[in-house]
């Protein structure tokens, strides 16, 4: 039997050069610096889809605003997704500091910005909401210094934009908030981190895709194609990590990973309207959370949000939702198609019997003009005007479809799941929000499943680079307070963008 020729050989190969590769190769390279590693992106250049800063809300997702992180069923808040999410990004956080410190991130104020975080109630149902949001988390060390107010001085003081031109007497409206938010461009922060990786001798090839892989013993046999020249070669790797966006699970659905039978993928597109007007930006210093409309999906929650890009402040509102068979951006239109396969059959029939109302939101998203977005953004600000304002098209995201059993069949998954093979030599990201803001901890959660017996030995450079690993943050306050001083001091976040209101937060 003829042995195989490969044109290289690398201990770890990353699929994508977003976020999501950009942190696990830092963290393998800190964990195994003699491995060698190998990125491929079929773009030219890093973190041009997803980790793009305006095809994401930029928001580091630590539910201190979000109002789809703490449902509400009879009169009860439920915060421990809210608490799971918030922990989750201490670890990046921490991630990061410990890169900082290490020379890996040499520019922390090029990706991450200290902004306040707001929601935002309109009508007596949803401040009666959030008053109760606010009783649940306040109290919480991980919701610094969080505050509430339903008095229409405050509210005009505090959110000047939103303020101009509103009714508070037909409508009443509340706000919670807390400083302690940040806005965070993952296009800078995946270009640190991939700088870095080739200074330290990873290779990172843009305008290859990977088209297929196949299992080869202990290893696999990955087909690259340099998209400008045609010309395939062959990559073997001991390690294989699928980052690739909405082509993850069909990826891995190559790779033969069982873990991934029957699923299937939903695509969302989605439109900012975006702003530079510095009068306007002035007036609103902050990222401001409302409630989804009924059906909407999580990611299409609307808010209002101060971005800080390339050292340029602008304001996003969004993201409307709508809909392309496109797993990625820059996909195919067959991409939705292509994907379709007996064993997931049953998944998409089953979410398109039980989703009608995400179904109909979309529809309605999709023949809404630039009149009737505007419309929409003058539910936060009344006085928008058009001319102010352009459309930005936002990223692609591919909702995960996970295969249930009868009578549903099909789960439509909102947010972000993390898939191996039971030998832990592929794994990969699928979903969406919370996404990029919790990588580190779900790159941690990738070691301890494909690299388990490893986990001791690296277990001083881990705490070195998670100080707070294995601690519950949430029942530790000194610990949680120990590492928020240590990275507040080390991103350069310190003394930024605080809500100077004199609000009583008790009122």
């Amino acid at each position: 039997m003829a042995r195989d020729i490969y044109d290289d050989e690398v201990d770890v190969l990353l699929i994508g050069a977003g976020i999501m590769s950009a942190t696990l190769g830092a963290m393998l390279h800190a964990l195994e610096p003699e491995w060698s590693q190998v990125v491929y992106e079929r773009l030219d250049g890093p973190a041009e889809e997803s980790s793009y800063p305006f095809n994401n809300a930029g928001t580091g997702h630590s539910a201190l605003c979000e109002l789809n992180y703490t449902p509400e069923k009879n009169g009860r808040v439920d915060v421990s997704k809210a608490m799971a999410i918030n922990e989750k990004f201490q670890l990046s956080r921490q991630f990061w500091s410990n890169q900082v410190e290490n020379g890996v991130l040499k520019e922390p104020r090029a990706f991450i910005n200290p902004v306040p975080h707001v929601s935002f109630a309109q009508g007596e149902d949803q401040i009666g909401y959030l008053r109760r949001r606010y009783d649940a988390l306040s109290t919480n060390h991980m919701f610094p210094n969080m505050q509430f107010t339903d008095d229409r001085e405050d509210f005009a003081r505090m959110l000047p934009l939103m303020a101009q031109g509103r009714d508070f007497d037909a409508e009443p409206v509340a706000i919670s908030w807390t400083d302690a938010g940040t806005d965070i461009n993952y296009g800078s922060l995946s270009k640190q981190f991939l700088d870095s990786a080739k200074e330290q001798g990873s290779e990172i090839r843009y305008g290859h895709e990977v088209t297929n892989l196949k299992r080869d013993g202990n290893f696999w046999k990955v087909t690259v194609k340099d998209r400008k020249s045609g010309d395939k070669k062959v990559t073997r790797a001991r390690f294989v990590f699928v980052g690739a966006g909405g082509y993850a699970l069909d990826l891995l659905r190559k790779a033969g990973v069982p873990e991934v039978h029957g699923y299937a993928g939903f695509p969302i597109s989605g439109v900012w309207l975006r702003t530079t007007n510095p009068e306007l930006v002035a007036k609103h210093q902050a990222k401001v959370y409302g409630k989804a409309k009924v059906g909407a999906p999580p990611m299409s929650v609307p808010h209002l949000d101060l971005r800080v890009v390339d050292g340029e402040e602008s304001l996003l509102f969004g993201p409307y939702g709508g809909w392309s068979p496109k797993f990625m951006k820059e996909g195919s239109y067959l991409d939705l198609f292509k994907s379709i396969r007996p064993d997931n059959i049953p998944s998409y029939l089953g979410v398109a019997a039980t989703n009608f109302g995400l179904v109909k939101y979309l529809v309605e998203e999709v023949f809404r003009d630039f009149d009737g977005k505007v419309d929409v953004l003058r539910e936060y600000y009344p006085e928008a005007n058009p001319q102010d304002w352009s459309e930005v098209v936002a990223g692609q995201r591919v909702q995960v479809i996970k295969p249930t059993a009868a009578p549903r069949f099909g789960s439509l998954e909102f947010g972000t799941a993390l898939v191996n093979d039971q030998g832990g030599t592929i794994a990969g990201i699928l979903g969406a929000s919370p996404g990029a803001s919790i990588t580190p901890a779900a790159m941690l959660e990738l070691l301890e499943r494909c690299f388990g017996e490893r986990m001791i030995e690296w277990q001083d450079k881990l705490l070195e680079m998670f100080p707070t690993y294995g601690k519950s943050l949430k029942r530790d306050k000194g610990a949680y307070e120990e590492q928020w001083a240590w990275t507040q001091k080390t991103l350069g976040l310190d003394g930024d963008h605080h809500l100077e209101t004199g609000v009583n937060p008790e009122r």
